[in-house]
């Protein structure tokens, strides 16, 4: 069973609360993680800061969301570790091949995500259609940019 797709590296993960602020206090103040934009979607009910940890093509974001409304959904504060995404080289290839194995993605299918680049996700619980899933964890899948893919291949070959 050839896969068609490779998983590069950790490209985010996404920390939720109910106050970003008291979040930023320890990933910006503490850590140092530098602010490098931010995103706010009524649809996906978050506002979040987008940080960044390392340079280059091996730059990892960390996501620091609130909720717009903490009365609904989706809940971004209600697991603190919302999500973690990973770099993928070939997005089509990796969702028309899980899904193929069974693997349950979440409702949206591909589109851009807050850094710009195509996301989707995996749903976090299976279901009887798709018995493989994240068992309790959101997974983002993140296309990559070719200089992503080629620092990673460099990396490989080293």
């Amino acid at each position: 069973m050839a896969r068609p797709f490779k998983v590069l590296g950790v490209q985010q993960i996404a920390i939720g609360g109910l106050d970003k602020q008291r979040l930023r206090r320890l990933w910006v103040d503490m850590l140092g993680l530098e602010v490098t934009g931010n995103y706010v979607s009524e649809r996906e009910n978050v506002d979040e800061d987008i940080c960044a940890i390392g340079s280059g093509p091996f730059k990892v974001e960390v996501d620091l969301m609130q909720p717009l409304d903490a009365e609904k959904k989706p809940a971004v504060h209600a697991t603190p570790l919302n999500h973690v995404g990973l770099w993928i080289d070939d997005l089509p290839a990796a969702v028309a091949w899980l899904t193929a194995q069974g693997v349950r993605f979440a409702p949206g299918g591909i589109r851009p995500g807050a850094a710009g680049f195509d996301i989707c996700f995996l749903h976090p619980k299976a279901n009887e259609e798709f018995p493989i899933a994240g068992e309790g964890v959101l997974v983002e899948l993140v296309q990559a940019p070719p200089a992503v893919v080629d620092a990673f291949s460099r990396l490989a070959a080293g």
